[in-house]
């Protein structure tokens, strides 16, 4: 998966193509700006997608998961340094490996003004849990045996065994999203459409919500902690990277998520605008469905990944802004364990292969197709740079005599399509909104994976892991089951990515990292002076 071949010159020729020509070197966060104290009464936000349902239990993509953190809160938070801290729980105890108990906020209220109470709180764990009211989420409350009311304020989780993850999950970075249960029934389960908004205990409400346009959100008068600076907040659903732009250079947005990699330099040629770079704890990578031929065979799967020059797309077609893949592990993700070096010389450990087209076209030879066959490859158009990353490896690929049709698709429809039992192979690119290391190697190596790959010792390890007696221990078995899987070629990693978020001279925001768009980001918000 290096340098060299076919797939770097068909990656430089994508390069040369790209909107915006040659890109500046990437660069960090910018300085963090003096604040004025100030109040503003209203900003745009720009997403490069749209939601159907504010409801992340309903649509759990990344976008509602960071526009979710503006009405929502979990029994605990992350801060934006990744940390686990109070939200709607103050104070959490762990009396045995399977037992927590939470102590709830009693000065909590939700956004339409009423008190929080334990029964809200078990209400919305136990919607969590179900698959039916919850199908983006229940899966990761499947070690969850009882939610019980044991005070006034206070709730006790217990779990079928231990897991290490568990207290990330209990935040609205993971699958818990406190909601009146009022509200719920009111709406007869509908929660986070147009007629039936939103009810959370956020630092904002939500007060009209437009599928398709966008969504407007007012500073909520329950909110009691750090209260926001920003009155009023637009949301808009600009799918379009050009109009996000003309957008942006009209003055009509104020802060843009995802400014794509091509347009960089037009981003910050735009008076005002500031664009800043920063780790997200993505991964990207191919996926491979083994009950999809021609993916069912190993061999096809290898010629494949050994025809992927990683190395190639992040230098001439990201411009740098991403790391080269090792593993379904990001660096980011086994912090505070290791440092950035430590996490990097062990996640290079995993055994996944390198470019290299002669191995590539020996393993095809080997397979049941050695003349090829065509494949359909969708992205994204919320990833344009998955779209670059594509055409480079249907370049490669079709020397081989593999057809790939690339095609972009809106992203809610490229979301169905993942694990769809149809599309055989396809990128996976996850953004982990917990941090923990485990997080993306569950999704896709666990029970009920979209890849209907199983491997008794993979299993084995993933287990093992939640129940590791320390997080170097659990950290080994998950890069043990990422080298075993890497011998099946059914997830091949490309590239960890950077975000790049555009910013007009109106707003600026504290603490940026990775994890600020998984915390409560709309407290973070500030008038630069």
């Amino acid at each position: 998966m290096r340098l060299a071949g076919v797939a770097l010159v068909a990656a430089m020729a994508l390069a040369g193509c790209a909107k915006g020509g040659d890109l500046d070197s990437p660069a960090g966060p910018s300085t963090q700006l003096a604040d004025s104290g100030k109040d503003v009464d209203r900003i745009t936000v720009a997403l490069p997608g749209s939601l159907s349902s504010l409801y992340p239990g309903q649509e759990s993509g990344i976008l509602n998961y960071n526009m979710g953190q503006l009405y929502y809160q979990g029994l605990v938070g992350l801060s934006s340094a990744g940390a686990v801290v109070p939200a709607v729980a103050q104070h959490w105890s762990q009396p045995d490996p399977t037992t927590y108990v939470f102590d709830l906020d009693a000065n909590a209220h939700f956004s339409d003004g009423t008190p929080v109470t334990a029964d809200d709180v078990k209400f919305s764990l136990d919607k969590a849990a179900d698959a039916t009211a919850s199908p983006g989420i229940a899966a990761y409350l499947g070690g969850v045996t009882s939610v019980a009311v044991t005070g006034e304020h206070q709730i006790t989780v217990r779990l079928s065994a231990p897991d290490p993850a568990f207290l990330r999950l209990m935040s609205a970075s993971g699958a818990a999203f406190i909601t009146s249960r009022a509200a719920w029934d009111r709406a007869d389960g509908k929660v986070g459409t147009p007629s039936s908004l939103v009810v959370g205990t956020g630092p904002y409400r939500v007060t009209s919500f437009r599928p398709g346009a966008g969504l407007t959100l007012q500073r909520s008068s329950a909110w009691s902690g750090t209260r926001p600076r920003v009155v009023t907040i637009d949301v808009k659903f600009i799918p379009d990277d050009n109009t996000r732009l003309l957008a942006a250079r009209s003055g009509d947005i104020d802060l843009a998520f995802n400014v794509p990699i091509t347009q960089v330099n037009q981003w910050r040629q735009t008076g005002g605008e500031r664009v800043e770079s920063v780790n997200d704890l993505s991964y990207l990578g191919v996926n491979f469905d083994t009950r999809v031929a021609p993916f069912d065979d190993p061999k096809v799967r290898e010629a494949i990944a050994y025809a992927a020059d990683k190395e190639a797309i992040v230098t001439h077609l990201l411009h740098g802004y991403a790391e080269t893949a090792t593993s379904l592990m990001t660096p980011e993700s086994l912090s505070p364990t290791y440092d950035a070096t430590q996490a990097r010389q062990i996640l290079d450990g995993v055994s996944h292969v390198d470019y290299d087209m002669d191995k590539a076209k020996a393993a095809l030879a080997a397979s049941r197709h050695p003349r090829g066959f065509s494949a359909e490859l969708t992205y994204p158009n919320t990833g344009p740079q998955l779209g670059l990353a594509a055409q480079a490896l249907a370049q490669t690929v079709k020397a081989m005599g593999i057809t790939l049709h690339v095609k972009e698709i809106p992203i809610e429809q490229w979301l169905s399509t993942i694990g769809d039992k149809t599309h055989g192979m396809s990128f996976m690119w996850y953004f982990s909104t917990t941090g923990d290391p485990a997080e993306v190697p569950s999704y896709l190596l666990g029970a009920d994976n979209i890849s209907g790959y199983t491997n008794p010792a993979v299993s084995d390890l993933l287990a093992r892991a939640s129940t590791a007696p320390d997080a170097r221990s659990r950290i080994a078995d998950l890069v043990q089951a990422d080298s075993l899987q890497a011998r099946d070629f059914v997830n091949v990693p490309l590239w960890w990515g950077k975000s790049l978020t555009g910013f007009s001279d109106k707003i600026a925001i504290r603490d940026f990292t990775g994890f600020t768009f998984n915390s409560e980001w709309g407290t973070s918000l500030y008038v630069p002076s």
